[in-house]
């Protein structure tokens, strides 16, 4: 075991973990942070992702000794209120079926927004693509996306 001290949220948090600990796990079972889910344990479904630097990362393989000084945000620190404008495109497309996949899939998303805030479909495609949603919504969630980029 060894202490981390990692910034979470715009927050510093320290955790006496192992340092090979995925930050999925550091995240749920270490911090109380469940938004982030498991999927699939090999970064292949994009349930996991986080922002690390800003940029969308699978936190199921990023191990905590390799985050250093960077900075972590989760879905829980997207926005306070859930008002982000990729949330509140979310809501009102009515994107999620059962849900499962949709933290990944916004922060993805709102990654994506932030590096390129006028994508064209064929970007927002390539950038959604590593986020599997088990219930097909990929139709919405473009949209969705679509209309976070106008707000």
């Amino acid at each position: 075991m060894a202490t981390f001290t990692i910034n979470i949220n715009g927050t510093k948090q320290e955790v006496d973990v192992d340092p090979s600990t995925p930050v999925l796990w550091v995240l749920r079972d270490h911090l109380n942070l469940v938004g982030t889910k498991y999927g699939c344990g090999i970064a292949q479904c994009g349930a996991c992702t986080i922002h690390l630097d800003g940029t969308a990362t699978r936190a199921c393989m990023l191990t905590v000794s390799s985050v250093g000084n960077s900075e972590i945000t989760t879905i829980e620190g997207l926005s306070e209120e859930g008002d982000h404008p990729v949330q509140k495109a979310w809501l009102e497309v009515d994107v999620p079926q059962c849900g499962y996949c949709q933290a990944g899939q916004i922060m993805t998303a709102s990654a994506l927004l932030e590096k390129n805030p006028n994508p064209t479909d064929e970007e927002i495609e390539m950038a959604m693509n590593g986020n599997i949603c088990r219930c097909g919504t990929y139709t919405r969630i473009k949209k969705a996306v679509k209309l976070a980029a106008k707000s």
